[in-house]
């Protein structure tokens, strides 16, 4: 179906030919009248279908002009990248329509954006831990929100935003129109619908967890990190076809060790980003990447949701994530646009269990690969991947006795006395004695 098929006017129709989008997705396709009916919307797809238009459309589509200076329209996401990402959307879309859209999120002046949020607002996109900030400073009222979108939420739950998201609901009028968009929609998350939304309609485009066909998945069975690093190195030399590779691993300080690593054979080709690095850094690394400066960006599960990275060729999970869920979004940064895209799992002997997980989720077996003759089966462990034998932990080394140096001297006398528990009383009782009793005179 064309745009031009769906109930979208003019304006927004220009926007959407300069962009070159001319056929919707299933689930913009099926989430545009039903958001445009004003019910409450559960808007269910893989990542890389389009789920960002499928809310912003309609909710443009139905936004009229006002000179308001409280925003009426917003969206709730997990991180600062989605923020500015779902900002740029909005903005590209509204080229031709008097709309002013801002965004909002920690780790940057509040100052600036207290300005921002004073300068008046349509569209609001926020991180939950600011926009609770900005609505304490008074600066920010919520009392006139229509729509609310919650992009990603099951990140938000994981990120330990629930108490957030429970202090923003009372903030926001009863009456609006609810929508939210994910990929994955787990028991934490139907919690939240179940407080939240009232009667929604599922708008379900594909089964969760189901992974986009054009992504030709495969693995290797790989026994320590180092052994990674070498399997992963052969792949980068050996195939030319990784353009633009996206690899995960599971922690900040891995993704450092692992950059380290590889920054020697890959000057100036790799990247790495995770919440630890500035916000400028972060960006970039991204941009750098999209540009295709930077031929692989190392990651954590920071840019796994949301981010729109088009025209990745590989993503490799170098380390499996905690959660199957979180495997298929991964591997959704490739594959996108109907582009093919190829998903590699470096699966190591404790993985087996998630390994299995996440076949069960897609309903899809994927084939381990032989290791590759050329790479070096490392015996180099890491520190957490050694083996703790039982009662190690409990064996605790004696302490070492000093020995008497130049600077050691004998006690003193007065000095050696040793504690005779009461000395002084029992001096005391010696010289003074007991008192005689009534009996005892009697005698």
């Amino acid at each position: 179906m064309n745009f031009s098929d769906l109930n979208i006017n003019t304006v927004l129709l220009n926007a959407l030919n300069d962009l070159g989008f001319t056929e919707a997705t299933p689930i913009q396709q099926e989430a545009f009248p039903v958001v445009m009916s004003g019910r409450d919307v559960v808007g269910i797809a893989q990542t890389g279908t389009g789920k960002t238009l499928a809310y912003i459309l309609p909710i443009l589509r139905q936004l009229k002009f006002s000179e308001q200076r409280h925003p009426r329209i917003l969206v709730l996401v997990p991180t600062r990248e989605l923020v500015e990402q779902v900002v740029g959307e909005f903005k590209k879309l509204t080229e031709y329509m008097s709309v002013r859209i801002g965004g909002v999120y920690g780790g940057t002046n509040i100052n600036t954006q207290k300005e921002l949020v004073y300068g008046g607002l349509d569209v609001l996109v926020a991180t939950p831990g600011r926009l609770i900030d900005l609505s304490l400073t008074g600066v920010l009222r919520l009392k006139n929100i229509q729509k609310l979108v919650i992009d990603e939420v099951d990140e938000m739950l994981n990120l330990g935003f629930r108490s957030q998201l429970e202090q923003i609901q009372e903030l926001l009028p009863d009456k609006r129109q609810n929508l939210m968009f994910s990929a994955t929609v787990t028991e934490s998350v139907e919690e939240l619908i179940n407080q939240w939304f009232y009667n929604p309609l599922r708008v379900e485009v594909a089964a969760t967890g189901t992974p986009l066909e054009q992504i030709f998945q495969t693995g290797y069975v790989v026994p320590n990190f180092y052994t990674k690093r070498n399997l992963l190195l052969h792949l980068l030399q050996a195939n030319e076809e990784m353009e633009k590779v996206l690899v995960f691993v599971k922690s900040k300080s891995m993704a450092d060790l692992l950059f380290n690593e590889l920054e020697k054979e890959f000057p100036e080709q790799i990247g790495v980003i995770h919440s630890n690095k500035s916000q400028n850094f972060r960006f970039r690394m991204v941009d750098e990447f999209l540009k295709g400066e930077r031929r692989i960006l190392l990651a954590t599960d920071l840019i796994a949701r949301g981010m729109d990275i088009n025209q990745v060729s590989h993503v490799i999970n170098f380390d499996l994530p905690e959660t199957a869920e979180s495997y298929i979004h991964r591997i959704g940064r490739t594959g996108r646009a109907d582009a093919e895209g190829v998903a590699i799992a470096f699966v190591e002997e404790q993985d087996e269990e998630i390994w299995q997980s996440i076949q069960r989720l897609m309903k899809k077996e994927v084939r381990l690969e032989p290791m590759p003759s050329a790479v070096e089966v490392s015996e180099r462990l890491l520190e957490s991947e050694k083996e703790v034998l039982p009662g190690m932990a409990l064996n605790k080394a004696p302490k070492p006795v000093a020995a008497k140096g130049a600077a050691f001297h004998e006690k003193k006398d007065k000095n050696k006395k040793t504690n005779q528990g009461g000395s002084y009383r029992r001096k005391l009782a010696a010289k003074y004695k007991k008192p005689k009793t009534k009996g005892q005179k009697r005698k």
